[in-house]
């Protein structure tokens, strides 16, 4: 029953993300942001995994699951964070990200022999127009011109690889164990790394306000720990590449919950968008139904 659910519940806590990073970053530099994240992320897995005695992968995995953390969570969610930072609009960053499933469908070939059929190329190409028309607008403002800086789109961009290879990296290497201590794992490698950016390149001051509070603890239980572990769970359950195309829908419903909790209006190109992205996850073939192995 959790499989069958989970890409529904996985895009409605993924697109959450863009919503609370651009809240909390507010308050924090983006790597100190990550660094205090993925520190409490640690402080409640590592009693859970413990008192539920899971199994610990092997050295061998455990590196790939470090590397894994590392490129999802620190290089895409830090890359994420950077370019909110240096003014780049949550819509713009949006779009270029969920870009994923093209580069992942043209790279999952080669690298895992997972080779799209027509169907699941045409999903793609239909969601990515879908995407551009939901997001088109926020593009096309007079103010766009002023917030692509180089760096940003540098900082983005860096976002994207860091998802698309660190999905590939997870479904090559680290697919057998326990999730839980695979995750584990996984933040270990994000912690550290986002910890030496820190204090390599970053002050590291904190305004410690309620708002802060609030959106690092749904980024950390929510995000870092229900979303993540549902991906996990997705990825081991089937191909990387339909798994990736949820990343479609995650525009869309962004796209929704700000009208809802900010005001901001969509227009008819953007709901007839919205009905492109639906459509191209639609064709794309239904994920495997089988229990993921533990």
């Amino acid at each position: 029953m959790l499989l069958r659910i989970a890409p529904v519940l996985f895009v409605l806590l993924w697109s959450t993300g863009f919503i609370g990073s651009k809240v909390g970053g507010e308050y924090a530099e983006p790597f100190t942001f990550l660094t205090i994240r993925f520190a409490l992320v640690l402080a409640l897995l590592l009693p859970w995994a413990i008192a539920t005695r899971r199994d610990w992968p092997s050295p061998r995995i455990a590196i790939h699951a470090a590397m894994t953390g590392f490129l999802i969570h620190t290089v895409y969610i830090g890359g994420v964070l950077w370019a909110l930072s240096e003014g780049m609009p949550a819509g713009v960053v949006a779009v270029i990200v969920s870009t994923q499933p093209i580069l992942t469908a043209i790279l999952a070939g080669p690298l895992l022999g997972e080779w799209p059929g027509p169907r699941h190329i045409a999903g793609l190409g239909i969601g990515l127009c879908g995407v551009l028309l939901v997001l088109g607008p926020k593009l096309s403002g007079s103010a766009a011109g002023d917030v692509l800086s180089l760096a940003a789109l540098a900082s983005v961009l860096a976002a994207l690889a860091g998802i698309t290879f660190g999905t590939l990296n997870q479904k090559r290497h680290g697919m057998s164990g326990s999730l839980l201590t695979l995750t584990i794992y996984q933040y270990a490698g994000a912690f550290i790394s986002a910890a030496v950016l820190a204090l390599s390149t970053e002050t590291m001051k904190v305004d410690w306000t309620l708002e802060f509070w609030l959106a690092t603890a749904w980024l950390v239980v929510v995000l870092s720990i229900g979303a993540i572990l549902l991906l996990m769970m997705l990825i081991r359950a089937s191909a990387v590449s339909k798994v990736t195309s949820l990343f479609y829908l995650v525009p869309a419903t962004t796209a929704l919950m700000a009208a809802i909790m900010f005001g901001e209006q969509l227009i008819g190109l953007q709901l007839v968008g919205i009905g492109l992205v639906m459509a191209a996850v639609f064709l794309i073939r239904p994920m495997a139904t089988a229990a993921p192995r533990q």
